[in-house]
C-alpha cells in the first residue's frame, strides 16, 4: 500500500467542496437521526467516558448498507463508535480528542470533533487536515484523477466580500477551455449572483461545484487584460485533470534549464513524471525549475520518486522519509502489521501508472527550484524535505508552503472515506517540524531563494511569469529579481483572520490524504 499526503484544493472540477461553508463535507452512510434537542440529551448508554471497545466491533455496521460489499445492518451510532475508536487507535494526537458521546451527533458532525482543537505555535489550528469524500468519488479522484466539473481549476484571492476569485489554469479540451476560459480569467457570477457579495451561498456553489456531470450553469468572467465582461454557459462533465501539464526547456544565459509544472501526486503523474524527466535528461538540462504552486499532495510514494529523478546517485539507498505514529505504535505500523522502517529513495517505479520495476530516469542535479504557494502542501513538501535531508540543495521562489508534514491512510466505512491524521513524516536528518511551512512567514523554516506572489497575468511557463522569470534570474545570478512582487506576508485563506458574516466567507478548504 502506498501513503497517500495530499491537500484538498478548489477546482472547477472538484464537486464535493462546499465554497462558502468551513471544510468538511463528505458523506455517505446516511440514515442518521436529527441532533437531539438541548434541553432532552439522549441517554448514555452504551457509552462510558475514556472507555473504547475496537473499533473492529464496530466496523462496517452502517445505517445504509451498500449492496456488494462487507457492509451489515447498523446504525448511525454504530459508525460513530467506530469513529470514536478508530480515532482513539490511530489519530496522531489521540490525546487530544474531547470524548464525546456517539449518540449525541450526526455522523459527519461527530467526524469533524474527532480531532485535536489545540493551535500551533504561530497560533493556527494544528490540525487543519480533517475531512471526509464519498469513497465513491474518492476513487475516481486518487486512481484517475477524475471529477465533475468544468475543467479549470480556481484560486481565491478574497475569502470574504469583497471576493475574488481567479482562474489558474484549465484541461485541454474541457467545457472551461471551449468556453475560452484562461489562467487569469475573474469570476463575476455564478447563476445571476455576485461572487463579491452575494448572499446565496447555495447558488455560488452549486454552480461552481457541481454534484455530478451534465449540469448547466452561467456565468459572468472577465478576461485577463480586458475590461469587458462576457456570459458564458457550461455544462458540468466527468474531466481528467492532467498531472504534468506543461514540460519544457528555457535556455538561460547559456545554461538549459528545465521547467515541470506538476499539479497531482496521483496515480497517473507516475507515467507523466517518468516521461518528463526521461524528455529533460536526453536534452542534457543543466538546472531545474519544478513548479508545486498548486499541488496538494497525493501518493507520497510518487513524491519520492520525483525527489529521486532530481538528485539521482546522491539519493541512491539513502533514507527519503520516516513515518512516526502516536505513542502506541513505535515499532510496527499500525495499519499494515509492517515494521516501522524508513523509506529509501525509490529507484524504480512502484507500478501506479507505469509498469512496476523500470529504472527512473534521473537528472543528478545538486540543486532544484521549487515554486510554491500557500496551496503547495504534505506530499510536494515532502519532495522538499526528502531532498533538504541528503544535502540537495533546494531554492524556493513563491509564497509560504502550507505546513503539512503530516498524512494518513484513507479509510472507508459505510461509503464514506475518512481522513484523519495519523503519523508524521521526518527527512533523514530526522526533521519534519515544518507546520508553518518553508517560506519566509512567522515560523516557517526559510530556504535560499526569492518572496514572491503568483502572477495571474501571464501563461504558467512563460519565462516572463513573475515567479518563473524569478527562478530563472536566480538560477543565473544568485540573487532576486530587483523590485520583485514579494508574496503577501499571509499568502492564502488559511491564514486569514478577520471576522466575517457566518456563511459568508469564501474558504479553499485542506485536501490532505495518506495511503501505505
Amino acid at each position: 500500500m502506498s501513503i497517500f499526503k495530499c491537500l484538498r484544493s478548489l477546482m472547477l472540477w472538484c464537486s464535493t467542496v462546499a465554497l462558502l461553508t468551513a471544510c468538511g463535507g463528505g458523506g455517505g452512510g446516511g440514515g442518521s437521526a436529527p441532533p437531539p434537542a438541548a434541553n432532552n440529551p439522549p441517554p448514555a448508554t452504551g457509552f462510558d467516558a475514556g472507555q473504547f471497545q475496537p473499533s473492529s466491533q464496530f466496523k462496517n455496521l452502517c445505517a445504509a448498507p451498500r449492496t456488494g460489499t462487507s457492509d451489515r445492518s447498523g446504525t448511525a451510532t454504530d459508525e460513530n463508535n467506530w469513529l470514536r475508536s478508530w480515532s482513539n487507535e490511530l489519530y496522531l494526537w489521540y490525546n487530544e480528542i474531547r470524548d464525546q458521546n456517539p449518540r449525541s451527533h450526526t455522523t459527519p458532525a461527530y467526524f469533524d470533533l474527532m480531532k485535536s482543537d489545540q493551535l500551533s505555535g504561530s497560533g493556527r489550528a494544528k490540525d487543519r487536515f480533517h475531512f471526509t469524500y464519498t469513497t465513491e468519488e474518492w476513487n475516481r479522484l486518487s486512481n484517475s484523477g477524475i471529477s465533475a466539473g468544468y475543467g479549470a481549476k480556481l484560486i481565491i484571492l478574497s475569502g470574504s466580500p469583497p471576493r475574488e476569485i481567479v482562474v489558474a489554469y484549465v484541461t485541454a479540451g474541457s467545457e472551461a477551455a471551449n468556453a475560452g476560459l484562461v489562467r487569469g480569467t475573474r469570476i463575476l457570477s455564478v447563476d445571476g449572483v455576485d461572487v463579491a457579495s452575494g448572499s446565496d451561498v447555495n447558488a455560488l456553489n452549486n454552480g461552481l461545484f457541481p454534484s455530478g456531470a451534465g449540469q448547466p450553469h452561467r456565468f459572468e468572467v472577465r478576461d485577463p487584460g480586458t475590461l469587458v465582461v462576457r456570459n458564458i454557459s457550461m455544462i458540468s462533465a466527468d474531466v481528467t485533470l492532467d498531472p504534468v501539464d506543461i514540460v519544457s526547456t528555457l535556455p538561460n544565459n547559456g545554461e538549459l534549464v528545465g521547467y515541470i509544472h506538476f499539479n497531482d501526486h496521483n496515480r497517473p503523474s507516475e507515467t507523466k513524471l517518468v516521461s518528463a524527466f526521461r524528455s529533460l535528461r536526453d536534452q542534457r538540462v543543466n538546472d531545474l525549475v519544478l513548479d508545486l504552486r498548486y499541488n496538494g499532495g497525493g501518493f507520497l510514494d510518487i513524491a519520492n520518486e520525483t525527489a529521486f529523478m532530481i538528485a539521482g546517485a546522491a539519493a541512491q539507498g539513502r533514507i527519503f522519509e520516516e513515518l512516526r505514529f502516536n505513542n502506541k505504535h513505535t515499532t510496527t505500523n499500525p495499519v499494515t502489521g509492517e515494521r516501522l522502517e524508513p523509506d529509501r529513495f525509490h529507484e524504480t517505479t512502484q507500478g501506479f501508472s507505469a509498469s512496476a520495476g523500470q529504472a527512473l530516469p534521473t537528472l543528478g542535479l545538486r540543486r532544484v527550484i521549487v515554486l510554491t504557494t500557500s496551496r503547495t502542501c504534505s506530499a510536494s513538501e515532502s519532495i522538499i524535505n526528502g531532498l533538504r535531508g541528503i544535502g540537495i540543495e533546494v531554492v524556493q521562489i513563491g509564497g509560504n508552503t502550507c505546513g503539512k508534514p503530516y498524512g494518513f491512510y484513507p479509510t472507508d466505512n459505510c461509503g464514506t472515506t475518512y481522513f484523519s491524521i495519523q503519523f508524521q513524516g521526518a527527512n533523514a536528518q530526522g526533521f519534519g517540524d515544518y507546520t508553518d511551512g518553508f517560506g519566509r512567514n512567522s515560523g516557517a523554516v526559510t530556504l535560499p531563494g526569492c518572496s514572491a506572489s503568483d502572477d495571474f497575468s501571464r501563461p504558467l511557463g512563460d519565462p516572463a511569469e513573475r515567479l518563473l522569470n524569478a527562478a530563472l534570474v536566480y538560477q543565473d545570478t544568485g540573487s532576486c529579481p530587483v523590485g520583485l512582487q514579494a508574496a503577501e506576508e499571509e499568502d492564502g485563506i488559511q491564514f486569514r483572520r478577520e471576522a466575517v458574516p457566518e456563511g459568508q466567507e469564501l474558504v479553499e478548504p485542506f485536501f490532505p490524504g495518506a495511503i501505505h
